[in-house]
């Protein structure tokens, strides 16, 4: 059983949102009462506000991505809960542009029935709204999966690259077809050791035995089709990467942006090993490796795993990738 540093049952979420806003109160407003995050110096070209938000237990995903250059707001829920569809109405009404609001959601049941909701009554507000679906978890691409692909990593490339986007003007539709393709264009696989403890009771959400990883997990401990035993790193990247390419098909001009992500409770001393080894194979593949983020960009509490994303880039995509950004997490 593991035990989580918190006040109570039920108090975790609020708090740390409470002190994650006092942490950077130079960049970021927080409603306690409507239960949404602001940046506060968006760009004056910016016609359309972004807006995210999905389950906590991701940080710094969608919090730690608002800010001037990536999200105008983020509707933080519960643990791995989708956010109300109220929080997501007055959010979006407090950041909409006049060219309206763009939501950019994780393909999630819930997220997708909030956002849909909120997205009806801004339309009998008169707020203009569309959104792009982040459907980019290569496990979850079975025609058994209703659903349909989950979303994962490449929502912080895709929000980065409209966030870009937006600071030049572009307008709603212009965003939503960007993101659509955008989307089109990423993959992620995701792979575990140990799955992450519930801060309701302490318990893990599987168990695996020694040196087996659950191949394909999603990041709220969604049981992966298969398991494979924990060898080398080198063969194991080879294996995710082979997989997202032969998914994406880059052409040889191609440029890709990589994500080497901790799901929480891996070390950076390895997912800079990891890091390496995915440009080597990179390298053999002929793949030019234009941009890169290395760290914990969407966690899954305290999971021992790790997560690939590949994005096929063009120029203009890379363009608005390198536009200047300045929220919590990310600043360059």
């Amino acid at each position: 059983m593991v035990r989580y540093f918190e006040n109570g049952a039920g108090e975790l979420v609020s708090d740390a949102l409470s002190g994650f806003a006092r942490a950077h109160a130079d960049l970021v407003a927080y409603d306690p009462v409507e239960g949404y995050v602001t940046a506060r110096h968006p760009a004056p070209a910016r016609r359309v506000g972004l807006l995210s938000g999905g389950g906590s237990g991701h940080e710094p995903l969608h919090a730690g991505y608002v800010g001037a250059g990536m999200l105008d707001a983020a509707c933080p829920g519960r643990v791995f809960a989708s956010p109300h569809n109220r929080q997501i109405f007055r959010a979006s009404r407090a950041v909409a542009g006049p060219g309206g609001v763009l939501h950019i959601v994780k393909n999630y049941t819930g997220d997708r029935i909030n956002f849909g909701i909120a997205a009806e009554r801004l339309a009998d507000a008169g707020v203009p709204c569309a959104r792009v679906l982040i459907d980019d978890d290569l496990a979850s691409d079975s025609a058994q999966i209703a659903a349909g692909r989950r979303g994962t990593g490449a929502t912080v490339l895709v929000e980065k690259v409209l966030g870009g986007a937006a600071d030049t003007g572009m307008g709603l539709a212009e965003l939503a077809d960007l993101g659509t393709a955008l989307t089109a264009r990423c993959r992620t696989l995701a792979v575990a050791s140990a799955a992450h403890h519930a801060p309701a009771d302490g318990e893990p959400a599987f168990t695996l035995p020694p040196g087996v990883l659950e191949y394909g997990v999603g990041i709220h401990g969604e049981r992966a089709e298969r398991t494979r035993d924990q060898t080398d790193v080198a063969g194991l990247v080879e294996e995710m990467a082979g997989s997202l390419l032969d998914a994406l098909g880059p052409g040889p001009d191609d440029p890709v942006v990589a994500l080497v992500n901790g799901l929480g409770s891996v070390t950076a001393l390895e997912l800079y090993g990891i890091f390496g080894e995915l440009g080597r194979f990179l390298d053999s593949r002929r793949v030019r490796l234009a941009r890169h983020l290395v760290g914990d960009y969407v966690t899954a509490l305290d999971m021992r795993g790790f997560s690939l994303t590949l994005m096929v880039a063009d120029p203009a995509v890379l363009r608005f990738y390198d536009a200047p950004v300045r929220t919590p997490t990310l600043r360059w």
